[in-house]
C-alpha cells in the first residue's frame, strides 16, 4: 500500500537539529519504495536545510495532513499533535516521566497510533534503532573538556563548535592527555560509543583488578557493567533479569572505584527502584576521589546524587558542592564538575542524522510500508486506536 511520509519540524526547546531522514535517506526510500512520497516540514533550524530536500525531489510543505505516517526526534508539544496519524518518536514515556504525563494522554485522546524508537527491540532485546553511540562519543569528549578547563592543561573546543566527528578527533592529534583514571559505567549502544573514542585516543584499558590495585603515569580506564557495581543483598549469585525485575534486592558494591577515580562517565540504563552509586554522605567522605563527573544518562532522580539537573548544549557544565549538597560554579577549588546535557547527540547533529537515518530506511520503515503487523512494530507500539497497547497497559495509572 503506498504510503505518505513526514518529516516534522522539530518544536520542542531548546531546538534540536537532528532529523530522522537525511535527503539521501529520502532518495534510498523512495527508489524502494515506488509510489512512497515523503513532505518535509520546513525548518529554520535543521542540520539539513530545505533547498537540500528539494534539490533531491522531496516535497516541502507547511502543511502535513495528508501524511499517513510522521517522523520526529523529540517529543512532540501537545498542540502540534496531529490527530490520527502513526507517530514515531522519542516520547520518553515509559518509565512514567512526570514531565509527558500529559504528552501521552492527548496522544490517546487524539488516537494517535504512538511507536517509541526506545521500544523498538529485536527478538534478544537489543535496540534497533537510537543516537547511543554519539551521545557516548560526546559524552566522553565533555570528560576531557572538563578536566582539561579544570586544571588547564589543555583546551578542547565542544562538539557544538565543531562540523562533524572527523574535526573532533583531530583535536587530539597534537595532544598528549595527562595521567587521569576513568571509571566508564554501562554496557549499550552509548558505553560502546564512549569505549569508540577512547579506544581512538589510545587510553589505555586495563582490568577491574589492575585498576583498583596499580597506579598509572598515563590516562587509563576500566569499562564496568551492571554486575561490577551491584551485588544481592542476601549474598546469592548475580542475575542480570532478576536486578532489573527487583532492583531493591541489591545494593551498590560501586566504593572501590570511587576511591580509584579521578573521572566518572555515566552511560547505564537506570530505572526507579535501582540504589545509586553512592550517596551524597558518601560523596563527603575524604576517600571520594572522583572530580568530573560525565552524566550521558543523565536520569533525575537516578544513580549520581551530583546530577541536579540537566544542562544544557549552551551550558553544558555546573558544579557540585558535596557540603552544601547544592549546586555552584564549575572549575572552581573543592567542587566535583558535572555535565548532564539531555541531548548529546544534537552536538553532532548531521553524523548522527546520517546513523539513524540508515538504520530507520533499513530496519524500521520498511515494516510500516509493507506489513505494520510485523512483531517488531506490534511489541513497540505503545498507543493505538485511542489505548494502550497490553505491552504498556502497566502505563494506565501513571496517564490516570
Amino acid at each position: 500500500m503506498k504510503k505518505t511520509i513526514g518529516i516534522i519540524r522539530e518544536g520542542k526547546l531548546p531546538v534540536d537539529l537532528r532529523t530522522p531522514l537525511t535527503p539521501q535517506n529520502c532518495v534510498d526510500l523512495m527508489q524502494h519504495f515506488p509510489g512512497t512520497k515523503i513532505i518535509v516540514q520546513p525548518s529554520p533550524f535543521r542540520c539539513y536545510p530545505d533547498d537540500l530536500y528539494e534539490s533531491k525531489g522531496v516535497t516541502v510543505n507547511e502543511d502535513l495532513s495528508e501524511c499517513d505516517i510522521l517522523l520526529g526526534v523529540k517529543e512532540v508539544p501537545v498542540d502540534q499533535l496531529i490527530a490520527d496519524k502513526i507517530y514515531l518518536f522519542f516520547s520518553h514515556t515509559i518509565k512514567k516521566q512526570p514531565h509527558n504525563r500529559n504528552l501521552l494522554r492527548s496522544i490517546l485522546k487524539k488516537n494517535i497510533t504512538l511507536i517509541d524508537y526506545e521500544t523498538l527491540t529485536w527478538e534478544g532485546g537489543n535496540r534497533v534503532i537510537g543516537f547511543g553511540r554519539f551521545a557516548g562519543i560526546v559524552g566522553t569528549h565533555y570528560a576531557f573538556l572538563m578536566w582539561g578547563k579544570k586544571y588547564g592543561f589543555y583546551t578542547l573546543k565542544p562538539a557544538n563548535q565543531l562540523h562533524n566527528l572527523a574535526e573532533l578527533i583531530q583535536q587530539y592529534n597534537d595532544l598528549k592527555l595527562p595521567p587521569m583514571r576513568i571509571v566508564l559505567c554501562g554496557d549499550g549502544r552509548v558505553a560502546h560509543g564512549s569505549i569508540e573514542l577512547l579506544k581512538r585516543l589510545n587510553v589505555h584499558h586495563v582490568s577491574q583488578e589492575e585498576f583498583l590495585a596499580h597506579d598509572y603515569n598515563e590516562a587509563v580506564y576500566v569499562h564496568l557493567r551492571s554486575q561490577d557495581y551491584y551485588t544481592r543483598k542476601d549474598g546469592r549469585p548475580w542475575d542480570k533479569s532478576d536486578f532489573y525485575k527487583h532492583p531493591e534486592d541489591y545494593r551498590s558494591c560501586f566504593k572501590p572505584y570511587y576511591q580509584k577515580a579521578d573521572i566518572m562517565i555515566n552511560a547505564v540504563f537506570w530505572k526507579e527502584g535501582i540504589e545509586p552509586f553512592f550517596t551524597r554522605e558518601e560523596m563527603k567522605s575524604s576517600d571520594f576521589r572522583i572530580k568530573v563527573i560525565s552524566d550521558i544518562s543523565c536520569d533525575i532522580p537516578g544513580p549520581i546524587p551530583s546530577t541536579l539537573r540537566s544542562s544544557t548544549i549552551g551550558d553544558p557544565f555546573f558544579g557540585y558542592n558535596v557540603f552544601m549538597e547544592k549546586e555552584v560554579k564549575p572549575f572552581e577549588a573543592n567542587v566535583i564538575d558535572v555535565q548532564a546535557v539531555g541531548n548529546l547527540p544534537c552536538e553532532l547533529p548531521i553524523d548522527a542524522s546520517i546513523e539513524f537515518g540508515d538504520q530507520l530506511i533499513r530496519h524500521v520503515l520498511p515494516c510500516l510500508l509493507e506489513d505494520e503487523n510485523q512483531e517488531i512494530i506490534v511489541n513497540a507500539t505503545i498507543t493505538k486506536n485511542g489505548k494502550l497497547t497490553e505491552t504498556f497497559a502497566y502505563l494506565k495509572d501513571y496517564i490516570d
